[in-house]
């Protein structure tokens, strides 16, 4: 499975195989059980005639701080819901499988840092959604792609950039009806935690093996010189 092949062909063992299986299995648990309780919140709230969107944040308000937690739950429709269910399930995977031990806080903070920057600084409206969750996973993965020379990380968020349909511009104000206060601090929350989290990045194994491992051939190049050399002199 090329997604578990982090090791040179014939160095990657059984054990590996099966921690690396396991890691798998636990990253798109996370990824998908987040994706359904969005879900359940939006089904829940159309079969009981709820609106939630006045659980959003609403900047600088008292009553608009429960959105910095309730906010990304909230979707306004299906259409808007389901424009965030796929970015949100890679990048929340890929975060999951590649960051591990790091990845629960990570998320969090990347879930709580968009919300309080909106709170701080956005437009006097209601801001709901889980977009600023998607730009801050897409910014903080490509970031540490970048760090950590691994190319995958640098790949999904791209992937996810195309699909999600112009990812970039989504952080100015187009489109006066998207929040994006909430895509600009989501990916800013999120660059801003690629460079504190920089030393647990993980970085390319191919990339580490070549400059941690010397080149026998060059080591057999420099003996034979000292020879030569050592000969010329008797």
């Amino acid at each position: 499975m090329p997604l578990l092949s982090r090791y040179y062909p014939g160095s990657y063992s059984d054990e590996q195989f099966f921690l690396e299986k396991r890691i798998v299995k636990h990253a798109l648990f996370v990824a998908g059980s987040f994706v359904i309780i969005l879900w359940l919140v939006k089904i829940f709230e159309i079969e009981f005639r709820f609106d939630f969107s006045s659980w959003g944040i609403f900047p600088l308000t008292v009553k608009g701080l429960r959105g910095i937690f309730c906010s990304p739950l909230i979707h306004a429709n299906f259409e808007h819901l389901a424009a965030n269910t796929f970015p949100l399930f890679i990048l929340t995977f890929s975060l999951f499988f590649f960051y591990r031990k790091y990845s629960y806080s990570i998320f969090i903070l990347i879930y709580l840092l968009s919300g309080l920057f909106v709170w701080l600084v956005g437009r006097e409206a209601l801001h709901i959604g889980a977009s600023g969750i998607i730009y801050g996973l897409a910014a903080f993965l490509f970031m540490s792609g970048i760090i950590s020379f691994n190319i995958r990380l640098l790949t999904i968020s791209m992937i996810v950039a195309l699909i999600y349909g112009g990812l970039f511009w989504g952080i100015f104000p187009i489109k006066p009806e998207i929040s994006w206060e909430s895509h600009l601090w989501g990916g800013i929350s999120g660059l801003g935690l690629a460079l504190l989290y920089h030393k647990h990045a993980p970085f390319n194994q191919m990339i580490q093996e070549e400059v941690e491992e010397p080149d026998d051939s060059d080591e057999d190049d420099v003996q034979e010189s000292e020879a030569n050399h050592s000969g010329d002199y008797n």
